[in-house]
């Protein structure tokens, strides 16, 4: 919502009428799917794909998150160069709300550090 990850299932959609909303079919543009998008095709980041769409776009939220340094639990108190790469751990924490019942985590894991060392355009 307007760029922001919010938990869609949580939140009754007439109450965002005129709200810009991203969904998993608004990533791809031009008929070439979004780098994260691509990442979890690569890298396996899907089993069932009932979680998938929710992951992906917690994904694309939490590399833009990252990249305007804002801090997470697992960031705050950390100084700046120990904040310089995207960790494993720091992944775990910004997704730690998306569940994936098929536990595809280690995957959905490598598939947003694929994205984020890419870097463009994610």
């Amino acid at each position: 919502m307007h760029g922001r990850r919010i938990a869609s299932c949580l939140s009754l959609a007439v109450t965002h009428e005129g709200d810009e909303v991203t969904t998993i079919e608004g990533l791809a543009q031009e008929g070439r799917l979004h780098p994260v998008q691509q990442a979890f095709l690569e890298h396996d980041g899907f089993q069932c794909g009932f979680c998938t769409p929710g992951q992906i776009c917690s994904a694309v939220a939490l590399l833009k998150e990252w990249r305007r340094g804002e801090a997470s639990v697992h960031s705050i108190g950390r100084n700046r160069e120990d904040r310089a790469q995207l960790t494993r751990e720091e992944i775990r924490e910004r997704m730690s709300g998306n569940l994936c019942r098929c536990s595809a985590y280690p995957n959905i894991v490598a598939a947003v550090q694929a994205a984020y060392r890419e870097g463009n355009n994610v």
